[in-house]
C-alpha cells in the first residue's frame, strides 16, 4: 500500500478531484469573479459541479507556501487566506443573491489545517480581523439559504476550525483510520485555563466529550453530522447531505442545522447533557431582566 492511501492529510487538491464532477473545477472563479492566484496562495477558492450541481469549493493547500507571511506553510489559514476564503463566501452571495431558496449553490469546505498563522506581523495587521470575517461570512451564507458542508479529511485544529468549518450547517469527517484529527484546545491548555492538573483532565476525557479530542468525540459532541469511512465515499456523503440541508432550510427548519443544530444534535447523542438545560436558565434569568434595559 502506498504511503498516502491510508491518509488524507494534506491532500486537499487530491479531495476536490475526488468529490467534483471530472474536469469541472474552475479555479479562482466564483460566478463572474475572478481571484489574484498569488494572493492567499494556501487557500483554493472556486466553482466547480457536483453531481450536476453548481457549488463552490474551498480548501487548504499544504504545499503552498506564501512568501509574505512565513509562518503560513502545511495548510495553516494566515491572513491573506482568510480574507480570500471570506471573499470566496461573499462572491457566491452576490453571484446568486436574486436566485430562489432553491437555487442557492451549496458551498463545500475540506477542511484539512493545523491552525492560523498568528506571527507578529499577522497580528499587528489584522489577522482576528481575517478570520472572524470568514466566519462572518460563512454565516451570512447559512443564512442567506446556502446549504454549508465541511469535510474534514485531515486536520481540524484550534483557531482555524472555528472559521473554517465550524460555521457550516453539517460537519462530516473522515474516520480516525484515516488520521484524521480534531480539536480546539489540548488537554494542556485547558490545564492552564482552568487550574486543573492534566492528570484529572485526561481521566475526565474518558468519560467526558468535552475535554477530550478526535473525531469519535466530536461526534458524540454533535460537532460531527456523520463519520465517512473511507475517502472514496465523500462525494456520495457530501451529496446526500447537501440534499438534507437544502430540504431542511426549504422547510424552515433552519434551527436543526450551523452550531445551534449541533448542540440539539449533542444533547441527542449523550455528549451535551446539560446544554439545553444550561440555554434555559440563562433564557429565564434575561427574560425577568430584560425590561429594566431594553425599555430603559
Amino acid at each position: 500500500m502506498e504511503e498516502l492511501d491510508n491518509t488524507m492529510i494534506g491532500r486537499g487538491r487530491d479531495a476536490i478531484d475526488m468529490i467534483l464532477d471530472s474536469g469541472s473545477f474552475e479555479e479562482n472563479h466564483v460566478g463572474a469573479f475572478e481571484f489574484d492566484p498569488e494572493y492567499g496562495p494556501g487557500s483554493v477558492v472556486g466553482t466547480g459541479k457536483m453531481d450536476g450541481m453548481t457549488v463552490t469549493v474551498i480548501a487548504n493547500d499544504a504545499y503552498a507556501f506564501n512568501e509574505r507571511f512565513p509562518v503560513v506553510f502545511g495548510g495553516v489559514i494566515g491572513l491573506e487566506e482568510g480574507y480570500k476564503m471570506a471573499t470566496a463566501v461573499y462572491r457566491t452571495i452576490e453571484s446568486d443573491k436574486d436566485k430562489p431558496l432553491a437555487e442557492k449553490r451549496p458551498i463545500v469546505l475540506i477542511v484539512d489545517t493545523p491552525g492560523n498563522g498568528p506571527g507578529k506581523l499577522e497580528e499587528i495587521a489584522g489577522m482576528n480581523k481575517s478570520t472572524g470575517g470568514y466566519q462572518l461570512a460563512l454565516a451570512e451564507a447559512r443564512k442567506t439559504g446556502h446549504p454549508i458542508i465541511a469535510m474534514v479529511i485531515g486536520r481540524a485544529i484550534s483557531g482555524a476550525f472555528l472559521c473554517h468549518g465550524l460555521q457550516a450547517d453539517h460537519i462530516l469527517a473522515l474516520s480516525k483510520e484515516y488520521g484524521t484529527m480534531i480539536h480546539v484546545m489540548p488537554i494542556t491548555s485547558i490545564s492552564r485555563i482552568t487550574k486543573m492538573d492534566i492528570e484529572r483532565l485526561e481521566e475526565l476525557s474518558k468519560s467526558n466529550p468535552v475535554f477530550a479530542a478526535g473525531v469519535d468525540f466530536f461526534y458524540k459532541l454533535g460537532g460531527v453530522q456523520e463519520i465517512v469511512e473511507k475517502p472514496e465515499d465523500m462525494r456520495d456523503v457530501i451529496i446526500k447531505h447537501i440534499k438534507e440541508v437544502a430540504a431542511l432550510k426549504a422547510e424552515g427548519k433552519s434551527e436543526l442545522l450551523g452550531p445551534w443544530g449541533r448542540g440539539i444534535l449533542g444533547n441527542e447523542r449523550g455528549g451535551r447533557t446539560h446544554r439545553m438545560a444550561a440555554i434555559k436558565k440563562v433564557n429565564e434569568e434575561f427574560d425577568a431582566v430584560a425590561d429594566k434595559y431594553i425599555n430603559a
